[in-house]
């Protein structure tokens, strides 16, 4: 199509009177159509009703009707084609504006989807350069030279003209927009990436800080049920208390209620003898019978025989330190739960850094037996023959584990439940394996011990006897490698057995397992490595 057959065919929807595209399109009778409101004020202008284009004059005002197919074709292509605000219009278009397709930087003219068509298939417009729709197409060009802004001046950081980089910059260094927008649409890409790299760890942050107040979330909900637990034991510890203290002292006064009853009932039944006595001393003494009187005189000279209860007194009961006594009973109790609760948590504080340890079979005497799976250990009558290495013990009946630590924290857990003999603890690699061998800290040895069935003891520097209130079933090791800290705790009572504080570790450690001399089958239960059940 042609740009005189587009204007043509865009003039079919222009009025010929406002010269816009139709409103309201009504029919004359001669065929010509007008915008309603244009022909009838053309026509309310003249005595006589002549049509604007063909001249036909009408003496008696024609009827004008509507024309339906040119009312839809006309606002159909207003909805779809007008420009909006914010888009850029067409150049060409003559009345209403349609919304441009491309701007042409050799015409410095914007045009729709109809006038740009010359531009797609005309040989000569096709090698023009069209861009996406700008505003202001002056602004791309050269105020001096009246030329496209075609260069960009690397030296000035500008952009000019064919003309200025002859004249104005011709010791300048340039390149062609189009390679210096390569390059710029490169850095943005690059600044893109950086941005959406950005935004991703910021994303990630995000994350990370909402996965944060979900712990801490769990973390004070865990410490509101603990709270809840451990103020309702106390509660009922209070209430126990004073019960208890309520009990005393009603006791005592039931007590003292009990010894005044008692004395007056005996008092009262005196009291009864002794009206029973003055009633008869009364009657003699008023006898007229000279010889009755005289027989039973001797019988009632005297008043019966009673108690003499110038000793007897009812003491009230001394409540005096009953409550201070009570209270300090009642903090002995707590101070003992809380300490208790202390120990449970800092044992599941250490329980989250269990590792899966294994014995390690290249370093067990030759009295020793391991199970298949290399968790349990026990000492046997039998001295197997097996290669010796410099790992193995010869002359102790120890075993280490396979599993070292050269860095951080670990814990594990062992069941000694049946034993009259062990050794447990971790020792540095370059421990002596073959020798007489002294289970101190100096030695490389941090270890405790039970001997004969109930002495719990371990060495630093000197022998430390270990007073437990109950035998451990099964016991605990943990080890911080950078604070120098050996722990061991019994784990069924969740209490803290013995610590080495202060260590210096240098080498790695390993885990330390001896299950002791079988004695003639009383000390023949195994040592288990017993996986980690969290203290609750």
């Amino acid at each position: 199509m042609s740009a005189a057959s587009c204007l043509k065919s865009e003039d079919q929807f222009l009025c010929s009177i406002c010269l816009d595209v139709f409103t309201d399109p009504v029919s004359t009778p001669c065929g010509h159509n007008f915008c309603k409101n244009c022909i009838n004020e053309h026509w309310n202008s003249n005595d006589q009703y002549p049509c604007p284009l063909c001249k036909k004059v009408f003496y008696t005002r024609p009827e004008l009707h509507i024309n339906t197919l040119l009312n839809e074709v006309v606002s159909h292509s207003s909805e779809q084609q007008a420009d909006k605000p914010g888009e850029v219009p067409c150049d060409v278009c003559t009345g209403t504006k349609l919304k441009a397709l491309k701007s042409c930087l050799v015409c410095l003219t914007s045009y729709c989807e109809t006038h740009l068509e010359p531009h797609l298939t005309a040989l000569g417009l096709k090698r023009h350069q069209l861009i996406d729709p700008v505003e202001n197409l002056e602004d791309r060009m050269c105020m001096k030279h009246d030329k496209p802004l075609e260069l960009f001046c690397k030296t000035d950081q500008t952009y000019v003209c064919v003309l200025c980089s002859v004249l104005d910059h011709k010791t300048h260094e340039f390149v062609p927009l189009k390679e210096e927008y390569e390059g710029k649409k490169a850095e943005l890409g690059k600044t893109e990436a950086e941005i959406q790299e950005m935004i991703q760890k910021r994303r990630l942050k995000i994350q990370e800080i909402k996965h944060s107040v979900d712990l801490s979330e769990e973390a004070a909900d865990r410490e509101k049920a603990k709270g809840v637990q451990v103020f309702t034991a106390l509660k009922e510890s209070v209430e126990r208390s004073l019960n208890e203290l309520i009990k005393t002292i009603e006791e005592k006064q039931r007590t003292t209620e009990k010894q005044a009853e008692d004395f007056i009932k005996e008092l009262e039944q005196e009291i009864s003898e002794l009206k029973k006595r003055s009633s008869e001393v009364e009657k003699l003494s008023h006898s007229e019978d000279h010889l009755h009187l005289l027989q039973n005189f001797p019988s009632l000279k005297a008043a019966p025989p009673t108690k003499d209860w110038t000793e007897v007194s009812v003491c009230p009961p001394s409540y005096e330190g009953t409550v201070g006594k009570a209270v300090a009973q009642l903090e002995d109790t707590l101070s003992k739960q809380m300490k208790k609760k202390h120990f449970k948590d800092k044992l599941k504080n250490v329980q989250q850094y269990a590792v899966d340890v294994t014995l390690d079979p290249d370093t067990a005497h030759p009295q020793l037996t391991l199970s298949k799976n290399k968790k349990q250990v026990h000492h046997g009558d039998v001295r197997k023959k097996l290669p010796d290495n410099p790992k193995r013990f010869t002359r102790y009946p120890n075993v280490l584990s396979a599993q070292s630590l050269s860095s951080g924290r670990f814990y594990f857990e062992v069941q000694v439940k049946e034993k009259t003999d062990w050794t447990l603890g971790v020792v540095r690699e370059s421990i002596n394996r073959k020798g007489e061998i002294r289970l101190c800290p100096q030695n490389g040895y941090w270890c405790i011990w039970l001997r004969n069935g109930n002495e719990y003891e371990a060495l630093i520097g000197y022998l430390r006897n270990l007073p437990l209130k109950s035998q451990p079933q099964k016991v605990g090791v943990f080890v911080d490698y950078e604070k120098g800290l050996v722990s061991f705790y019994d784990v069924d009572v969740a209490a803290l057995i013995f610590s080495f504080t202060g260590c210096s570790f240098t080498e790695k450690l390993y885990p330390y397992f001896c299950p002791g001399p079988n004695h003639g089958g009383t000390n023949s239960a195994p040592l288990i490595i017993h996986p980690v059940n969290h203290t609750a």
